[in-house]
């Protein structure tokens, strides 16, 4: 489960270039720059599950990974807080609030890849 977290978190960087607008939907008005905090983000993922892939740099990847996933959480507890908004969401408002622990079990698996 250990080695999976690295080619996962790979894929969900590319998704932050094949799919922008979506990514870029759901950060928070408030933010700046949308667009590049979601190209950011990406690359972040893609560097980090990289990292995750070479003993070397293991520990230090693994810190970033949990970094990105930390300061990706504001999406997730603005869209909780704002269900109303993402009416397209499958599962509704029940869905939103479950991602938040969700972020806390990929912080753990980011955190258990780097051991």
């Amino acid at each position: 489960m250990r080695r999976l977290f690295g080619p996962f978190f790979i894929l969900a960087g590319i998704m932050h270039f094949m799919i922008p607008g979506v990514y870029e939907s759901i950060v928070p008005k408030y933010l700046p720059s949308r667009r590049a905090l979601v190209y950011a983000s990406g690359v972040a993922e893609i560097v980090g599950g990289a990292g995750l892939l070479n003993r070397r740099t293991r520990k230090l990847a693994s810190w970033l990974n949990i970094a990105t996933l930390v300061g990706v959480t504001p999406v997730h507890v603005e869209m909780a807080l704002h269900p109303e908004d993402w009416d397209e969401v499958p599962g509704g408002r029940p869905a939103l609030l479950a991602r938040l622990p969700l972020q806390g079990l990929l912080i753990a698996w980011a955190w258990a890849a780097g051991r």
